[in-house]
């Protein structure tokens, strides 16, 4: 297992059903985890690394914020995005000062090697040898990361999100970006406790959705 140390002055970790008021989750759930861990090491293809098992602990308490800003939405194709009725105004949530670790174990991946564990450790060893498009971010795009680097032996107090039956929180392990039918969420409770590494068995595991099945149609030959 390894844990990353991140550092985000400004975030925001929109809560899915979240529409005019822009909520957020107090960290980033492992499916935003899982998704900048891809971009450290320079992965396009998210189910490169599946099998992985992630989740983060926040080392801060971030001070939120609300703000007013611009959103851009699809709602007539005529209209070009981020013109006329494709914008609006709306309220969105704002956390300042964020430190988290993001726990990261390979153990269980099925993707072809090197595992993700290996690859992170190299990418902080070569940076120069990582290959991305844009800033390193988490959450939206312009929320860029300010410093990663691997957990010392560090003494401090985490909350770190642990699988619970019966858990308060629900956070997506896989989002369906073009609808929400193959999202898949972990259920839990952020535990406070001093940093460590987190028992195997309750951290979310990344798992894609299962492909549909397609409709069989069987084809009779006329005599």
């Amino acid at each position: 297992m390894i844990g990353l140390r991140v550092s985000v002055p400004i975030a925001s970790f929109r809560k899915g059903a979240a529409r005019e008021f822009l909520d957020s989750e107090p960290l980033p759930p492992p499916a935003t985890c899982y998704g900048f861990l891809l971009a450290l090491v320079g992965e396009w293809d998210r189910y490169r690394h599946i099998g992985v098992r992630v989740t983060p602990a926040l080392l801060s308490e971030p001070a939120q914020s609300t703000v007013l800003r611009t959103m851009w939405r699809v709602k007539k194709k005529d209209q070009a995005l981020g013109a006329g009725s494709n914008m609006s105004p709306d309220y969105q949530v704002l956390l300042t000062g964020v430190e988290l670790a993001i726990w990261c174990d390979s153990s269980e991946e099925t993707g072809k090697k090197p595992a993700l564990e290996r690859r992170l450790t190299g990418a902080l060893e070569h940076p120069e040898r990582i290959r991305r498009s844009g800033g390193l971010s988490i959450g939206e795009s312009t929320h860029l990361v300010d410093d990663v680097r691997i957990l010392g032996s560090e003494t401090v107090e985490a909350r770190t999100f642990l699988l619970a039956e019966r858990g308060r929180l629900a956070l997506p392990t896989w989002v369906d970006h073009v609808g929400s039918k193959g999202t898949r969420y972990a259920r839990g409770d952020l535990v406070t406790a001093p940093l460590a590494s987190p028992p195997l068995e309750l951290m979310p595991k990344i798992e894609s959705p299962p492909v549909p099945k397609k409709n069989s149609k069987t084809k009779h030959k006329g005599r």
